[in-house]
């Protein structure tokens, strides 16, 4: 029988932190109590191997070290806040929608960045990369992908991964224990529930700065248009719109009955690299999860109002990419014109679905029934896929 992981402890990956980085400082210590939450969800639910504890160790102290080493620098370089940074567009939708490719495909048209796999995972220079260099950080997050593909091949299928590549500020914010990044790379129910209850504003507030940080370092970026993507944005759309108010929300949309499987088998893989879990039981936790983000989003979106949001059907991503792109990019006030076309069209000749081993999933496998599914998401698939 395998031993037990052993038990997260706060003031130890705080002081992880501090000896890998030579530093005190966290900055605003709010971070603090989602953390101390996180770590009883996970000391409790968990399961988590001994390897992977320490997978989730080396996460946690990695996120606090970008921290320390950010806190650092503003200090040094109070210039930081000054950067004007334009978040234009934010991708919302239930996961599994298409997303990633509508994400990267409007993030390679000049004029638009966005967050970078690597600068997720680091986004504070590592020792020895100077203003403006990431060799450490890339290649510390290719090693990454390659022990996640090592330990979960079907990812390569689920997701595709790649060090320079537009990825998620759900990731970030995971490093400070708030949004959906934590509950999808641990399993912690009672820690999903509670962050239900939590402002999440301290955490995009920070995100802000991140975003700040990350132009300072890469100057070249100033002027652009910063395009964001994540799942947290479908339960917590109020928290986002909040923090970038004048940000079109993007809204990808496929039917559920295909979504629900496809994410419950990414969370299977996910689940894979640090703790066992068994298939029903990942199933029967996301089903109603992913429900109930519905349910707070189409609330959220009442309150809103309708002349926030663009809407993109998964399927007319498939047949008509770059007039999809063209529809966004102009609202948010790229005018479409030869270069931009052309860099979007070279974008979608690299990334064509067949070039990825194909994703195969089944409600059977998680213990999913089409008709519940079907009627737990009714008032959405009434409106945006039937």
């Amino acid at each position: 029988m395998t031993d037990p992981a052993p038990r997260l402890s706060r003031d130890a990956l705080l002081e992880a932190a501090r000896q890998r980085t030579g530093l005190t400082d966290f900055g605003d210590l709010w971070f603090l109590e989602p953390m101390d939450a996180y770590i009883a969800a996970a000391n409790a639910e968990g399961k988590l191997t001994p390897a992977g504890y320490d997978a989730q160790v080396e996460s946690i102290v990695r996120g606090l070290a970008s921290r320390l080493r950010m806190v650092d620098d503003l200090h040094r370089h109070p210039e930081i806040l000054d950067e004007q940074v334009e978040v234009a567009g934010i991708i919302l939708g239930l996961p599994r929608t298409g997303s990633t490719i509508f994400h990267r495909l409007l993030a390679s048209a000049p004029g638009m960045t966005a967050l970078r796999w690597f600068e997720c995972q680091n986004f504070a220079p590592l020792p020895g990369e100077q203003r403006g260099e990431a060799h450490q950080r890339r290649a510390y997050a290719q090693a990454m992908i390659d022990g996640w593909l090592q330990l979960s091949p079907e990812l390569a299928s689920i997701h595709p991964l790649a060090p320079d590549a537009p990825d998620e500020e759900v990731i970030v914010l995971g490093q400070m224990f708030v949004s959906t990044a934590v509950e999808a790379m641990t399993f912690v129910p009672s820690f999903a529930a509670w962050l239900d209850g939590y402002d999440q504003s301290r955490g995009h507030a920070d995100l802000k700065t991140i975003l700040q940080y990350l132009q300072w370092q890469d100057p070249s970026r100033r002027g652009a248009k910063w395009i964001l993507k994540s799942p947290t944005n479908l339960p917590y759309t109020e928290v986002a719109a909040s923090a970038f108010p004048d940000a079109a929300l993007i809204m990808t949309h496929r039917d559920p009955l295909e979504v629900v499987p496809s994410y419950v088998s990414m969370e299977a893989a996910l689940y894979k690299l640090n703790s066992v879990h068994d298939d029903k039981t990942v199933g029967a936790f996301w089903f109603p999860r992913l429900a109930q983000w519905m349910d707070r989003f189409m609330a959220a979106r009442e309150r809103l109002g309708e002349d926030r949001f663009i809407d993109i059907d998964y399927r007319q991503v498939a047949r008509e990419p770059l007039v999809q792109a063209h529809r966004v990019l102009e609202r948010i006030g790229i005018p479409m014109d030869a270069r931009i076309e052309s860099a979007l069209t070279e974008f979608m000749a690299g990334n064509q679905r067949e070039q990825r081993p194909l994703h195969d999933y089944s409600l059977d496998r998680f213990g999913l029934d089409a008709a519940a599914i079907n009627a737990a998401f009714a008032r959405y698939r009434a409106r945006f896929i039937s």
